[in-house]
């Protein structure tokens, strides 16, 4: 199983909508991708490492597939029509990595 992790930097003045990313935009993606999304889960940043410092995210999600294979037949040829949905939520640019469930 593999994981897409898409995380948008905690940036001063930025804008970010949690309740239409978790509302609106997850589920819009879970419904785009079908059975190739697995699962998903949704972050809200609260703190960073140290006492008082911000989280180095203001958001994240997780996107559960078998595959890299099969994120990208879900993700690809939705990608206009969930990038496009971005701007309702935030004014950051996502960050992107995909990684390999070694424990879940």
């Amino acid at each position: 199983m593999i994981k897409a992790s898409v995380m948008y930097p905690n940036t001063p003045g930025a804008r970010f909508d949690h309740e239409y990313y978790r509302d609106t935009h997850m589920p819009l993606v879970k419904r785009l991708m079908g059975d190739y999304c697995r699962t998903y889960t949704v972050d809200r940043g609260l703190a960073g490492g140290m006492p008082g410092a911000p989280p180095t995210y203001v958001a994240m999600c997780h996107i559960y597939c078998d595959s890299v294979e099969d994120f990208q037949k879900g993700f690809g040829p939705n990608a206009k029509q969930i990038l496009a949905d971005v701007a309702n939520y935030t004014d950051l640019s996502p960050v992107l990595q995909i990684s390999d469930v070694v424990v879940g």
